[in-house]
C-alpha cells in the first residue's frame, strides 16, 4: 500500500523544484519534507528525485506523480459528498490543477476560449507546460501532464486522440523588410540571405514553407525569439520574416502593415487533443472544451 502523505511530499518537491518551496507549500518543515520522500524511496527501494536546483523527477518518480493526479483529481470529485473530515486534505485543501502540455501558437491563438470555458465550468485551475506541438506527447507519455495538444494523431498508452483542426500559417514581413530584402522577388537566393526568425532549435516551419513553396533548402542568418507575440512584434519592426499564425497576422496584413512573401502560400499544422482515459468528470467538461474551441476556431482538416 502506498503512503499518500510522502507522495504528495515527493510530488510537491518535483512540482515546486525544491524541498523548501514544497515545505511552503505543504505547510510543514523541509525537513519533514526530506523525511517523507526519503523513507518512500526506502520503501521502493529506489530513487524518486533526482536533488538539484531544480529538483527533477526519476522516471519512477513521473510515474508516481503521474499517479498521485490521477488519484487527487478523483478525490476530488467526491469531496462534495464527504464529511470535511474525510475530505481528501480536509476543508481547506486546494482543488487540483490539471495539467497540460501545448504550444506556443495555440497558446496565443485560439487555447485561451477553451480554458476560460472549462475554468467557468469546473472552477478548477491549469497548469500550463510549454513545449513545441510535436514533442509536447513525450510529456503526456512520460506522464508529466494529464494532455496534450500535439501534432501526433496517434494517442499515447493510455490516452484518446481527438482531432481539432488544423493552425495556417504564412510568412509576413514588414512592407520596409520587403523593399529591403525582396524588392526583386522572392527568390532561392534571396531567401537564403534574408534574416528569419526561429522559436528554438527545434522550429523548422519557416525551412518548411521554403521547401514546400519554393523547393529549396535554405540556410538565412536566423533570430531566435520564443514567442509566439514577439514573432509579429518583430516582423512589424521590420527585423526579419517569419511564419505567423493567420489568426494573428490577418490584421496587420489587412492594415498594410505586414505583407506576405508569396502571397496564398500557407502551409499548415494539424493538432490533436492527447488525453488520458481517466473516468474524470473534469476531464470530459476540459476535452469538451478543447475540443469545441479547436472545431470553432482552427480551420478543419481535410
Amino acid at each position: 500500500m502506498l503512503d499518500y502523505s510522502a507522495l504528495a511530499a515527493m510530488a510537491c518537491v518535483i512540482r515546486e523544484g525544491s524541498f523548501e518551496r514544497a515545505a511552503q507549500q505543504l505547510g510543514i518543515t523541509p525537513s519533514a519534507v526530506s523525511q517523507r520522500v526519503r523513507g518512500l524511496e526506502e520503501r521502493l527501494g529506489a530513487i524518486l528525485i533526482r536533488r538539484g536546483q531544480p529538483c527533477t523527477a526519476t522516471d519512477l518518480g513521473r510515474m508516481l506523480c503521474a499517479h498521485v493526479d490521477h488519484v487527487r483529481l478523483l478525490e476530488a470529485e467526491l469531496a462534495p459528498a464527504l464529511s470535511p473530515a474525510l475530505s481528501p486534505g480536509g476543508i481547506n485543501a486546494a482543488p487540483p490543477a490539471i495539467s497540460l502540455a501545448i504550444n506556443a501558437d495555440s497558446l496565443a491563438t485560439w487555447f485561451p476560449a477553451a480554458a476560460a470555458s472549462f475554468m467557468r465550468q469546473s472552477g478548477l485551475m491549469l497548469d500550463l507546460t510549454l513545449d513545441d506541438e510535436k514533442h509536447t506527447a513525450e510529456r503526456l507519455r512520460s506522464g508529466e501532464v494529464l494532455g496534450a495538444i500535439t501534432a501526433d494523431p496517434e494517442p499515447a498508452p493510455g490516452c484518446r486522440s481527438v482531432a481539432l483542426g488544423a493552425l495556417d500559417y504564412i510568412a509576413c514581413a514588414s512592407p520596409d523588410f520587403m523593399q529591403r530584402h525582396f524588392a526583386d522577388g522572392v527568390t532561392v537566393r534571396s531567401l537564403s540571405t534574408a534574416p528569419c526568425m526561429g522559436f528554438d532549435r527545434r522550429d523548422n516551419l519557416q525551412m518548411r514553407w521554403a521547401r514546400e513553396v519554393h523547393g529549396a533548402d535554405i540556410d538565412p542568418p536566423t533570430l531566435w525569439v520564443p514567442s509566439t507575440h514577439a514573432f509579429v512584434d518583430f516582423a512589424l519592426a521590420g527585423v526579419a520574416w517569419a511564419m505567423q499564425p493567420v489568426q494573428l497576422a490577418a490584421p496587420h496584413l489587412a492594415a498594410g502593415r505586414l505583407a506576405e512573401l508569396t502571397p496564398g502560400a500557407m502551409i499548415s499544422v494539424p493538432l490533436f487533443w492527447n488525453v488520458v482515459r481517466l473516468h474524470a468528470a473534469s476531464l470530459k467538461l476540459l476535452s469538451d472544451a478543447v475540443v469545441r474551441s479547436g472545431r470553432q476556431l482552427l480551420r478543419r482538416s481535410i
